[in-house]
């Protein structure tokens, strides 16, 4: 397993170095991050020219990105123009609260889909498995920002009608909260309810389909039959044999898709107006500020890589077919 996870790294570092030339190469050519600064009446070309240079953008593009990656091995993406503070510690704040939302919504959706698809395999065309389909159907169609509205509506109506707050639907926190830890934490995950939901509900939808359909390709196998000729019950039959190897193309998908729900993460942000990496993006983009949009993509770049990696791992764990391949 070991010798299995360096393979994995050695493609994984080169793949982010690629990564972040190519982000680096986008971002810095996409437009000029001093345009605010040239349109303000009485800006002289020396104050220009002297911004120009504090921000090294009188050096060539290579010479930027070798400076830039320098910086960033170290943890050091430079200041931030527009928030005017380090860009490390703005995305170390901001991507706290992100992976608060992305992660639970990720291992409560893993854990639904794979019980949903399991159930649905098992019990086949089942009044059950006809409901899941098609509320899966409904869900994996729905447009992120559209599902993350339609519930914020409606967590608003319930709290009118009760005559107090039990569905929390602005920001990720209370501010200025002295409840102590107990008080803290409750106010974190009655926040985190809705935008959680949001991205569950529509990664179930497609998730659950997927462990479905490898759950009813395992179960007509020769293994399968062997074991329960052996005399197993049903229940030993599925967990140490079927769900096993019907996990194997579950990992690989949701790994895949993780990119997915950091998107979808974006536009719940936006919705429920959390301060997290969503945010971040979408004002850095409005003020052009180039050091905090290389230092997102960059770490966004990263996760991405991180949990296809975890999955390659997890994948070699599941079939040992795959580390001595």
């Amino acid at each position: 397993m070991f010798g299995f996870i360096l393979r994995r790294l050695a493609i994984a570092i080169p793949i982010l170095f690629v990564a972040s030339f190519v982000v680096f190469m986008l971002v810095a050519t996409s437009g000029d991050p001093l345009a605010g600064l040239r349109a303000q009446p009485g800006v002289s070309a020396g104050t220009i020219k002297a911004r120009e240079h504090e921000l090294k953008l009188d050096q060539p593009l290579l010479q930027r990105y070798g400076n830039w990656v320098k910086g960033a091995v170290h943890g050091d993406f430079g200041e931030s123009q527009h928030f005017h503070e380090s860009v490390s510690t703005l995305l170390r704040r901001r991507l706290a609260v992100t992976l608060r939302l992305v992660l639970v919504a990720t291992v409560i959706g893993v854990l639904i889909a794979i019980a949903i698809g399991v159930f649905s395999a098992v019990r086949q065309y089942s009044v059950f498995d006809y409901g899941s389909t098609a509320l899966a159907f409904i869900f994996y169609s729905m447009p992120v920002f559209w599902l993350a509205a339609v519930l914020k509506d409606v967590g608003i109506r319930i709290n009118r009608a009760v005559g107090h707050t039990i569905f929390f639907t602005f920001g990720e926190r209370t501010p200025n909260l002295a409840k102590g830890l107990v008080g803290t934490w409750s106010d974190r995950i009655g926040h985190l309810i809705l935008p959680s939901l949001t991205l569950i509900l529509i990664s179930v939808a497609g998730w659950s389909r997927y462990q479905r359909a490898t759950m009813l390709e395992v179960l007509h196998t020769d293994y399968v039959r062997a074991a329960r000729a052996k005399g197993l019950s049903e229940a030993q039959v599925l967990r140490r044999h079927a769900l096993r190897n019907a996990l194997i193309p579950v990992v690989t998908v949701v790994a895949l898709d993780f990119s997915t729900v950091l998107g979808g993460a974006i536009v719940t942000e936006t919705v429920f107006a959390w301060h997290g990496m969503g945010s971040l993006l979408i004002e850095s983009l409005f003020e052009r500020d180039t050091n905090v949009i290389l230092g997102w993509l960059l770490v966004a770049s990263a996760i991405v890589i991180l949990f296809n990696l975890l999955a390659d791992i997890y994948y070699g764990y599941l079939d040992p077919r795959i580390r001595r391949g």
